[in-house]
């Protein structure tokens, strides 16, 4: 079965769904390099007068990569809840394109739709749209999460705080750490990417991070960010794991080449969860994601970057994340060559991911060797702002000194929350205002002494 649509009396047909959607997609290096994208805009044109026109139950019947070998795509048809689909399934994807923009759809009738919509659908949808429909909707739509504190809730933006080392010195962590605290910074998480990956180094960070939590009653949770065989083994040895950490994929072939498969991620979860260390909610896993993730470890199967990357929302939402997030300049040029095309998948995929039920967050980041720069992460800071983006980064002076990329910094997100009026994680704020880093009015005030005290504590004394 073929697509075809006609654009001054030249027939452009498109051989199959996958064919049709990648066609489709805003122009990027990534499907460039694949050989997936269109020769021409009025081809992409053409692909997307064909999609408009396709009925939203089509994606039921066809599957970009086949059931029986993918387990990603089993996933995606098992779970598939009818009942929640019903109220579109008449639809085409140019009618729910209308429909999401409409104004009496409103955030409850999109919680209500998600679990009955694939990640091809809003894949599909999200093709069709200008930056500011995808601003639009996903700013209706909201994903309330909870462990130690509450992320998600309307006016809120939540802070990952990320004390990176590129030798894992606890004092230069411990450091970062404070100063981020005193940002107002870490009510998504505390997460430490680790240079090493031995169990026991692994274990030593958790016990550290733990301990500052506790020292100051912190209403966060902390996680690193080691590979979740790794998190396992440290469970069973007793180590003190909030949040089980994994990046994930859009393919089982991706995910295979992450040495994780839909059972694993199960088994951890569930390891996760008998530790019962959540105090307002019991969501324990945070998955990392990424145009390009794919294509990258030649396991996109012709599929093109941003639908696989909205497959990966799917294993997200199965797994009942506490936060997710799009790294989404991170992979590099060849996948998304400079500011513009940055810009334009993050929105796609924070769109993808709020649409779908997944509390996605960003990192809002590009590597040295991009055609992009402050100003363009300036922009999609600012325009993710806008549209409730769930929680974005915390880096020392933007730049991370360990894993070598530029992202935001405790600045950015003070901008952001200050330009906007957003406040930080409603148990989080109270503590900051509790140990008097904020005052009532939750405007920063210094040093509180017992928190200078620790910072000379924990850092030898080094500024």
């Amino acid at each position: 079965m073929g697509y075809a649509a006609t654009i001054a009396s030249k027939r452009y047909v498109f051989s199959d769904l996958r064919t049709l959607l990648a066609r489709a997609s805003p122009l990027r290096s990534g499907d460039q390099l694949a050989g997936l994208a269109a020769a021409s805009a009025v081809e992409r044109m053409a692909a997307r007068l064909a999609l408009a026109d396709l009925p939203l139950r089509h994606f039921l019947d066809e599957a970009v990569i086949p059931y029986e070998a993918d387990e990603v795509t089993r996933l995606i048809v098992d779970t598939h809840d009818g009942a929640a689909f019903a109220s579109v399934a008449h639809l085409t994807v140019g009618e729910f394109r209308e429909w999401l923009l409409d104004d009496a759809t409103d955030t409850a009738a999109l919680a209500h739709v998600a679990p009955g919509l694939t990640p091809e659908m809003v894949a599909a949808v999200s093709k069709l749209m200008r930056q500011q429909d995808l601003i639009s909707v996903a700013r209706k739509c909201r994903v309330i999460t909870g462990f130690r504190d509450t992320i998600g809730l309307p006016g809120r933006l939540a802070v990952r705080l990320q004390p990176n080392h590129p030798t894992d010195d606890p004092r230069g962590i411990a450091a970062s750490l404070l100063d981020g605290l005193l940002y107002g910074c870490g009510d998504a998480v505390i997460g430490v990417n680790p240079a090493g990956d031995s169990v026991p180094a692994i274990m030593d960070l958790l016990r550290r991070l733990d301990e500052v939590r506790e020292r100051f009653e912190i209403p966060t949770q902390t996680c690193v960010l080691t590979h979740v065989t790794t998190t396992l083994q440290a469970i069973e040895r007793g180590a003190p794991v909030d949040l089980v950490f994994q990046s994930i994929a859009g393919t089982e072939a991706a995910n295979r080449g992450f040495g994780i498969h839909l059972a694993l991620l199960a088994e951890a979860q569930a390891a996760a969860l008998e530790l019962n260390r959540g105090t307002v909610g019991r969501n324990v896993m945070y998955f990392e994601t990424g145009q390009g993730s794919a294509l990258s470890s030649q396991a996109h199967q012709g599929v093109d970057q941003q639908t696989c990357e909205a497959r990966a929302y799917a294993v997200a939402r199965h797994f009942q994340p506490l936060i997710a997030n799009t790294v989404v300049g991170f992979i590099g040029p060849e996948y998304l060559f400079d500011g513009k095309q940055i810009i334009r998948a993050g929105l796609e995929d924070h769109f993808c991911g709020k649409l779908l039920g997944v509390p996605l967050g960003c990192d809002v980041c590009y590597t040295n060797h991009a055609e992009a720069d402050q100003d363009d992460m300036d922009a999609l800071l600012t325009l993710l702002g806008t549209a409730g983006v769930t929680f974005i980064m915390g880096v020392p002076g933007a730049d991370d000194v360990m894993l070598n990329y530029q992202s935001t910094s405790f600045h950015d997100a003070l901008y952001l929350r200050g330009l906007l009026g957003l406040r930080p994680a409603p148990e989080f704020e109270a503590w900051l205002a509790q140990v008097g880093i904020t005052a009532t009015s939750g405007a920063l005030q210094g040093l509180p002494p017992q928190i200078a005290a620790a910072l000379e504590d924990l850092t030898g004394g080094r500024p």
